[in-house]
């Protein structure tokens, strides 16, 4: 019996007012898919990611997470549904230590507040499973760091461990580098390979560098429309990517 994929957008569009930003759009990511989403600034990339996680809503075409339809479902439902999404812009409690961060999206996965009255159990259950998803993205050494005084690509990091602790089985990422300094972008790209082989993941990416490390295949869009996919060789040969890009004064 085949596999329902992981997600996937049927007809997906979108429309503000008279501007088309999302055409038709027809994804598929298989259950532990390495993918990536690429194409030229105002392409319609990320407003493509809110759709598929319900920030949005689309004006034609649907949503399914393995094989269900979660169209009509909240961000929140999504997220309980197994849709995690990482944003251009952190999205972090910055005055709290990063542990306390990722026991507050744990809480938010088990349904129950952090305080004080949880029985002791519970709170060392919550804690222990917060460390440990801190150890696979080698942040041991700042668990009670407050996040404000990470370097940027910790807090990268730390994002990521929140959307883990969610435990998805797609895992969405909007330009994880973004504000990364070129030194500290590997570190970024290690965490992401070493991810779980469950987890599909889709990446949003400028730096191809990072693009043709990680993905085994690529969707190129362009004003709001699917232009190629493929494995990374047949998107670089590609000769009508090759004009968008280079009409960018870019490189594939």
């Amino acid at each position: 019996m085949t596999q329902a994929p992981a997600l996937e957008t049927i007809g997906l569009g979108k429309s503000f007012g008279a501007l088309e930003v999302t055409r038709d759009v027809h994804l598929s990511l298989a259950p532990g898919a390495r993918h990536a989403l690429i194409g030229p600034n105002g392409a319609g990339k990320t407003t493509l990611v809110n759709l598929m996680s319900g920030a949005l809503t689309p004006a034609r075409g649907q949503v399914l997470l393995g094989g269900r339809d979660v169209t009509a479902l909240s961000q929140a439902g999504r997220v309980k549904q197994g849709l995690a999404r990482t944003y251009q812009i952190n999205q972090l409690f910055r005055d709290l230590s990063v542990l306390e961060n990722v026991v507050i999206s744990v809480s938010e996965r088990l349904g129950a507040s952090w305080n004080l009255w949880r029985r002791a159990s519970a709170r060392a259950e919550v804690i222990d499973e917060a460390v440990e998803i801190l150890g696979q993205l080698q942040l041991d050494d700042h668990i009670l760091t407050p996040v404000r005084e990470l370097p940027y690509g910790r807090q990268r990091l730390v994002e990521i461990a929140m959307t883990l602790a969610q435990r998805p089985s797609v895992l969405l990422l909007d330009e994880p580098a973004a504000g990364v300094p070129s030194a500290e972008s590997h570190i970024i790209l290690d965490v992401i390979a070493a991810l779980p082989d469950h987890i599909a993941v889709l990446i949003i990416e400028h730096d191809m560098d990072i693009v043709f490390r990680f993905a085994e295949a690529i969707t190129v869009l362009v004003a709001g429309g699917i232009l190629a996919e493929g494995t990374p060789d047949e998107i670089a040969g590609d000769e009508r990517v090759r004009a968008v890009y280079l009409g960018q004064g870019g490189d594939v």
